[in-house]
């Protein structure tokens, strides 16, 4: 249970009907983007409120009514991954702030300038950006956020989603290191060849080539081979 000093107000609507809970912003954060924790230790009341400013709390019929429970940690858990996070601003500030990073950080390994097939440095995506007046919804998911800041940088500068296909073939001995492959990368094609080594068709994006040659490398000693087919 955090401090009620900490705390701020989750918010979930359904018509006409507000329920809210006071919770931790980070922990609420971390649930909210997929993160496993315990609800218990990220409410700072064990309450559901329909005005949690005034301490007004739900009735059991209105929750029965929307949610079909009267658990507190269910009926908690649906607002935060469901409902509107209030923030404050230095944690909105913060949170934005890291959206995009993260959005350049993404553009700049999936893009190319068509006119020289090369990637766009994030310097002049984040220029870009600033022309194009992007707005970061700090409560997207990042891919959802880089399809939409594509989609504005296109009118700014030559931009292009460039994926590379590799064959890759993984000598027996390392063959243990598949599923870290698998984990990390866009595995298209697989196959077992009686020798036990591993080959396969992996997709990537155009800037994250150096990183998957980078990642083989790691695994095998440098001993796996690599063909660009795409």
């Amino acid at each position: 249970m955090v401090s009620l000093d900490r705390a701020v107000v989750a918010r979930y609507k359904h018509g006409k009907k507000i329920f809210e809970i006071l919770v931790d912003p980070e922990g609420a954060d971390l649930i909210k983007s997929g993160a496993k924790a315990d609800i218990e230790d990220v409410l700072a009341a064990d309450d559901i409120f329909v005005d949690a400013s005034k301490g007004k709390k739900a009735t059991e019929e209105d929750l029965m009514d929307v949610f079909s429970t009267a658990d507190v940690s269910e009926i908690a858990e649906k607002i935060i991954k469901e409902g509107e996070l209030q923030l404050t601003t230095d944690q909105r500030r913060k949170k934005i702030e890291e959206k995009r990073k993260m959005v350049v950080e993404r553009i700049a390994q999936i893009t190319i300038n068509p006119q020289t097939h090369t990637p766009h440095p994030p310097t002049r995506i984040e220029i870009a950006m600033n022309e194009a007046k992007v707005h970061i919804d700090p409560f997207k998911s990042v891919d959802e956020l880089v399809n939409e800041t594509i989609k504005a940088l296109r009118p700014i500068i030559p931009i292009k989603i460039e994926e590379t296909k590799i064959a890759i073939k993984i000598p027996a001995m390392y063959t243990g290191q598949v599923y870290e492959l698998k984990r990390h990368f866009d595995v298209m094609k697989e196959e077992w060849q009686k020798d036990g080594s591993f080959i396969a068709v992996v997709k990537v994006p155009a800037g994250m080539r150096d990183e998957l040659f980078s990642f083989l490398n790691s695994i095998t000693k440098g001993e796996a081979e690599t063909k660009i087919v795409k």
